[in-house]
């Protein structure tokens, strides 16, 4: 299972014409509909664990660090999350974590695959969830080939159907794999392009929950998730 390594930052009027001119490549623009759950004490996003569909694809984003230290946490530019996209490893690991499960102690790999949910959704009766969030966002997509083989760095550039852009400079490591090299690999780019500061940007998810949940946003602050 891989780790997505990532960077935000704020898209600037040139940042096409950047990125083309250090030789990064457009692979494309989509545009998709995200919708995520919760339970209605926000079981899951209070440990850190995002449940989307992404238009019919269900996708969880699960930590792939410990929350001990807070003051690094805050500082820290960049985010990393394991991705899992197989429905019923999904289900699993969701159900683990409603019932209690303490972060840092879920293995997806063991988990046991004995629950009888299908793809009807019923599951998410089942253990409460709701959807908490739902917006379109519109991507534009660029690779850029690093010197040395070191591998590709994408970079997303997404306008959300609620009026934020953020852009997104993402690495892909598989788990247990070096992430310094990642990070470092993301500030490369990051100065290739001109990107300054030392503050974390906001994503999507913290400019819509500002917005629109300002109380579900409350509690994600003091607990140090966003």
């Amino acid at each position: 299972m891989s780790v997505e390594v990532e960077r935000k930052f704020v898209c600037e009027s040139d940042i096409q014409d950047k990125l083309k001119n250090i030789g990064a490549v457009c692979i494309g623009q989509s545009e998709f509909k995200d919708r995520y759950y919760d339970s209605p004490d926000y079981t899951l996003t209070l440990r850190d664990f995002w449940l989307r569909k992404r238009e019919e694809s269900w996708e969880l984003k699960c930590p792939a660090f410990s929350r001990t230290d807070v003051e690094k946490i805050d500082e820290a530019l960049c985010t990393k999350y394991r991705e899992v996209t197989d429905l019923k490893k999904i289900q699993a690991v969701v159900k683990t974590v409603c019932s209690g499960a303490v972060e840092g102690s879920l293995d997806v790999s063991e988990q046991k695959m004995t629950d009888n949910y299908n793809k009807n959704e019923t599951w998410l009766k089942d253990l409460m969830l709701v959807c908490f969030a739902e917006y379109t966002t519109q991507r534009c997509s660029y690779v850029f080939e690093e010197d040395g083989g070191d591998g590709k760095v994408r970079v997303d550039l997404d306008q959300a159907d609620f009026g934020y852009c953020v852009g997104e400079i993402e690495v892909l490591v598989s788990e247990g794999g070096d992430m310094q090299s990642a990070q470092h690999r993301i500030q490369k780019m990051a100065e290739k392009l001109g990107l300054g500061g030392e503050k974390r940007i906001q994503g999507k998810m913290d400019v819509y929950l500002q917005r629109y949940c300002p109380d579900h946003y409350a509690k994600l602050i003091k607990a140090h998730i966003l």
